[in-house]
């Protein structure tokens, strides 16, 4: 291989696993580690520095995943706005040949390996509890990938974004036990979840007509569409009064300025300009923690 194809192999996998935005798999992940260390009333590099690889990894895993399952649904794909947000170099490497399907499958394989080899290095019962986490968010991501295909009632939507859920809980469970405070913070994230993802949804309606996804916005239309956003939206504000009266009156003034993004964002989604949405949902992670 030359020099010009190991670049271009370079730029197919940073597509593959959308890599410039490892910082925020990061950053979602040690907030649930955070959560336990404040919790349980200790600090841990070890376990600190375990926790950020078993986040980046799984989590790129988890996005290979996805592209290797939806690798022939993503060839008839006609509007590439979303593509463009997700990948530095606006291509989806499988459909287009730049990575083969083989390829990305030892990918994912590699990541879900050094996923579970540093899960087995925490202590027990921790790397059990994160195990069954990571685990269950890959079958659901997986569901998620194969239901949503086939399906008259958005249960691929309800019970698929649980993997992304998941994926915080299982920072906590690094260091801390499963208790009323992680439920909590399952309680809280879980609508923000199904929120962001009707918004991608609706920013892709075009492609997943094309490719025969049963996304929201296909199911239901655009009206229906917004007051699914809206109203988890409400949801997950309700939940966050319940999580916030377990952190303090410090983590309020985070939380306030998440809000406030969220419901800009709202307002500009009801306003029907969702160009620019997704990244400013995307913020509001960041504005939480």
């Amino acid at each position: 291989m030359g020099e010009r194809g190991t670049k271009e192999t370079i730029k197919a996998l940073i597509d593959l696993t959308r890599a410039h935005f490892f910082p925020v798999w990061i950053l979602l992940f040690s907030s649930g580690l955070a959560l336990a260390f404040e919790n349980y009333g200790d600090f841990s590099w070890p376990i600190t520095f375990k926790a950020v690889l078993i986040g980046v990894f799984g989590f790129e895993g988890g996005l290979v995943l996805n592209d290797f399952v939806d690798r022939k649904k993503d060839r008839l794909d006609v509007e590439g706005s979303l593509t463009a947000y997700w990948r530095p170099f606006k291509s989806r490497p499988l459909p287009s040949g730049r990575i083969s399907p083989n390829f990305a499958l030892i990918v994912f394989l590699l990541f879900s390996g050094l996923t579970g080899l540093l899960m087995f290095t925490l202590p027990y019962p921790n790397s059990f509890y994160v195990f069954i986490a990571m685990l269950s968010s890959c079958i659901l991501e997986y569901f998620y990938q194969i239901k949503r295909k086939k399906q008259n009632f958005p249960i691929a939507q309800l019970a698929g974004r649980m993997d992304f859920t998941l994926f915080p809980v299982a920072g906590y469970l690094c260091y801390g036990q499963p208790d009323m405070l992680v439920l909590l913070y399952l309680l809280f994230f879980y609508p923000w979840t199904l929120a962001h993802l009707a918004v991608n949804d609706f920013i892709d309606t075009e492609n997943d007509r094309a490719r025969g996804i049963k996304s929201i916005p296909v199911l239901y239309g655009t009206e229906i569409t917004l007051l699914w956003i809206s109203s988890f939206t409400l949801v997950h504000y309700f939940t966050a009064f319940l999580f916030l009266k377990q952190l303090g009156d410090i983590a309020f003034y985070g939380f306030l300025s998440g809000f406030l993004v969220l419901g800009f964002a709202n307002y500009k989604l009801l306003r029907k300009k969702v160009k620019k949405l997704d990244c400013l949902l995307f913020s509001y992670i960041m504005f939480h923690w």
